[in-house]
């Protein structure tokens, strides 16, 4: 079992509503799930992530639907994953018995590292029964209306608004319809299996047992592959398969997070639709990625970010799985929201944003590219130059930044910075490759820029950079711009900037709002949680100024908030410690990721001159150790 994985505890709501923290994530590349641990499927969208939901009483208990499996007079539960797999087990104890339910949306036996699909289009829920005797009842509630035909020993399900989604339930157990009841013993298994989009077409002649030993021995092959020797291991283990259940296998693209609408307040209305691919979150994760042997994953992203841009051009903000452009956000007025947190949104409206940043991920993204033994040809190479002949053009001018602010645009710090990354990376690629373009005025305008947010984005009242150019509120995103090698994590500046966005934006236990919307405004009304990857990016400028023992203390305060999967949001709730915001979130996982290797690594500097007896050169000015960190791959960003 999962190593993270916690003991029994009873089953709190609020309003008909589990914690956040108490649900586990399965998927297949293609799909995925969440699971309660009160043994319902409550989020689940099919055919793929950003396919309208099949089941969503995640946002709304009454009508958004679920698939459950429990036994009568439950008590509490626990989950664990299988070690190194995807495969979830819930344990139920009732007045009478003990139950397990392990979950998995099953695989077929392919190598995950290479861009194949893996998806069988089938969920399998197994049900054994440890102890005791049970009442199980199963309840089969698909949001909207359905109805449910007898077809081969199981179900078809015909839903209302969704004809074109072909489904069949099947089991081991007889099915009564919306809602059965099973009577079983100690030691009396039983199992049901969900088909979709031609899946049951094929005989269930395989016993269940046999389709789950295959999923989980594919799980088990990728993650043989791991290689990570740092602090928190099991935690960076677990984050590495989360965010390959966000890997679209098929053909590259890796979304944000598999949720839509969990709020990043209770009860407010900042609830997004995350199910799409940011090219930052994307880009972010591949790195993260990288750094543990998980080299396919991110060619896959760089090539599917690159074909992307060929396409159309000029890059957008997101995407969806398939490259395109995602659907018009809207609000869905059925659902309540997740304890009443409305409004629900499908889609996102950020698609249609101007952010100067995606210029710099691009490039940064072709940098890796190559240094991974890509190529790029002529006509990708234009489009390229062509970026960066617009960060030079726009670097100054307004945008909605990395945040995505829904207020008129601002000339944004990190936008400018990532605007020097496209340049310092196209003259790098050009110089390298012998490849056409205006190297000499590429690497002048990203001096300039560099110039102008130590001049003009510094503010002498509070001692920091700050979130734009002519000054602003302070922004926790400028704790990136040693990680994007713009400015040294050791420099005065950057020490100063860390102080004091640690001081200002803190919220208690090295938790950081990434800004403060009264001081910062977006456009929005109501305040936020704590936001996770920020913290991590201060444990990596801490690490790089030389405060080795703070940031690692640090690292294992954060890690301490996972939850009992090993599992992190995107927010989390300063007062409480509860999770907000979209869950699993990427971002967090690749900054627990990428802080553990940087920890890692300079631990390991620091240790080898020690026994060596010469004197570390960690953290001198002289020596830039963001740049050192980079070139062994230990930063959160490229380069």
């Amino acid at each position: 079992m999962s190593p993270s994985a916690g003991g029994f505890r009873e089953l709190k709501r609020v309003g008909g509503f589990l914690p956040i923290e108490d649900h586990g994530l399965i998927g297949d590349g293609k799909a995925s799930a969440l699971i309660g641990r009160d043994g319902s499927v409550c989020w689940m969208c099919v055919p793929r992530f950003d396919s309208p939901p099949l089941f969503c009483g995640l946002l709304d208990e009454k009508r958004g639907g679920a698939f459950t499996v429990a036994p009568e007079g439950l008590v509490e539960s626990r989950q664990e994953y299988l070690e190194d797999t995807a495969v979830l087990v819930t344990e139920l104890r009732s007045t009478t018995g003990l139950v397990r339910i392990t979950d998995a949306l099953l695989l077929r036996a392919v190598d995950l590292r290479e861009d194949l699909p893996a998806h069988r289009g089938e969920l399998l829920r197994k049900v054994e029964v440890l102890h005791g005797r049970v009442r199980l009842r199963v309840t089969f509630h698909p949001r909207g209306d359905c109805q449910l035909e007898p077809w081969r020993g199981g179900l078809l399900v015909r839903l209302a608004a969704r004809p074109e989604v072909d489904l069949v339930l099947r089991a081991t157990q007889p099915l009564s319809g919306k809602e059965s009841f099973w009577e079983l013993a100690a030691g009396e298994q039983a199992a049901l299996l969900m088909q979709w989009n031609g899946a049951h077409r094929r005989h269930w002649d395989v016993p269940p047992g046999e389709q789950l030993a295959e999923t989980v021995e594919t799980w088990r092959r990728w993650a043989s592959h791991i290689r990570y020797e740092g602090p928190q291991g099991a935690l960076v283990r677990r984050s590495a398969l989360t965010l390959k259940l966000l890997d679209h296998f098929e053909n590259g693209a890796i979304i944000a997070a598999p949720t839509s609408s969990l709020p990043e307040t209770l009860g407010g209305s900042r609830n997004w639709d995350y199910r799409y691919a940011w090219i930052r979150d994307a880009a972010f994760s591949v790195y993260a990625l990288r750094r543990i042997g998980m080299g396919s994953e991110a060619a896959g992203f760089l090539g599917w970010v690159l074909e992307a841009v060929e396409r159309h051009g000029r890059p957008r903000v997101l995407y969806d799985l398939d490259g395109n452009q995602p659907p018009p956000e809207r609000i869905d007025p059925e659902l309540e929201g997740y304890r009443g947190s409305a409004p629900v949104r499908w889609g996102n409206a950020a698609a249609e944003q101007h952010q100067h940043d995606v210029f710099g991920e691009i490039l940064d993204c072709a940098y890796q590219w190559v240094s991974g033994n890509g190529t790029i040809d002529a006509a990708l190479w234009s489009h390229l130059a062509a970026l960066a002949d617009a960060a030079a053009r726009e670097w100054q001018t307004p945008d909605h930044g990395i945040w995505e602010v829904r207020t008129a645009g601002r000339p944004f710090t990190y936008s400018a910075a990532l605007c020097h990354v496209a340049l310092d990376r196209a003259a790098r690629l050009a110089s390298d490759l012998r490849l056409p373009g205006d190297i000499e005025r590429w690497r002048t305008c990203a001096d300039t820029i560099a110039r102008a947010i130590q001049e003009e984005a510094w503010d002498p009242k509070v001692k920091s950079i700050t979130e734009h150019l002519g000054g602003g509120g302070l922004d926790a995103s400028l704790l990136a711009l040693p990680l994007r090698r713009v400015l040294p994590a050791d420099s005065p500046l950057m020490r100063a900037t860390t102080e004091a966005i640690h001081r200002h934006l803190g919220a208690g236990k090295g938790l950081l709002y990434r800004y403060l919307p009264r001081e910062s405004p977006d456009g929005l009304e109501g305040d936020e949680g704590a936001f996770l990857l920020c913290s991590f990016w201060l444990v990596d400028n801490l690490a790089l100024q030389g405060r080795l023992d703070e940031a690692m203390n640090l690292y294992d305060s954060l890690c301490q908030r996972a939850g009992p999967l090993g599992l992190l949001p995107e927010q989390i709730d300063p007062a409480s410690g509860a999770f907000l915001g979209n869950y699993p979130q990427a971002l967090s996982h690749v900054g627990l990721i990428s802080s553990g290797v940087l920890l890692e690594r300079l631990t390991r500097h620091e240790r080898s001159h020690t026994l060596s007896g010469s004197p570390s050169s960690l953290p001198g000015p002289a020596t830039r150790p963001e740049e050192r960190a980079t070139r062994d791959g230990a930063t959160n960003a490229g380069g």
